[in-house]
């Protein structure tokens, strides 16, 4: 029944969420021709039942920049745009359209790539991937991030296992209101 209840919220939430953000966008999708030439970034995630997707996001580093996890990136390969676009958690927006397809949750464990090894074998271990992956949790709302791949499958699980329909709206406002600092990169 929770389940049922959270998908419909999801989406209602991402349908309204584009809608209304469509001039915001829009906006950041012109801005990010300027910036980059390549405003959309695409990539392949690991999704529930560990089936790809592709994760939706703005584009916030340099198009020739390796895919590897945020941590393992360099500060340097931010762009200004980007990095604006980080602070204000606004890179997310386009991931509306993978939670309204059903590909993700508005509140779950952060998708992580198919590289990420540790953090797949401690996530697969405690039975992260019965869920959707999020775009925001506990986990992130507490500044832990995919550098602590142990630690972070642990709140991913104690998430899961705690989440309740008054925890998933409060995951949401913590994040729109600016607590948690997202996926670093490293300097």
């Amino acid at each position: 029944m929770q389940q049922r209840l959270i998908r419909t919220l999801d989406i209602l939430f991402s349908a309204i969420g584009l809608i209304l953000g469509a001039p915001v966008l829009l906006l950041i999708t012109i801005l990010g021709y300027f910036d980059t030439g390549s405003p959309i970034f695409r990539q392949e995630r690991v999704g529930q039942d560990k089936k790809p997707f592709i994760l939706v996001k703005f584009r916030t580093m340099k198009v020739d920049t390796a895919s590897v996890a945020s941590h393992l990136a360099s500060t340097s390969s931010i762009t200004r745009l980007g990095g604006f676009l980080r602070k204000t958690k606004l890179d997310e927006l386009p991931q509306l359209w993978n939670v309204l397809k059903g590909e993700m949750s508005l509140v779950g464990p952060r998708p992580n790539l198919f590289n990420q090894e540790e953090l797949i074998a401690a996530r697969d271990k405690l039975g992260v991937y019965l869920v959707r992956p999020g775009v925001t949790g506990l986990a992130q709302v507490n500044d832990i991030d995919m550098s602590t791949p142990q630690l972070l499958a642990r709140t991913d699980a104690l998430m899961i296992k705690e989440l309740t329909i008054g925890k998933y709206f409060t995951y949401i406002l913590q994040t729109v209101v600016g607590r948690g600092a997202g996926d670093r990169a490293r300097k």
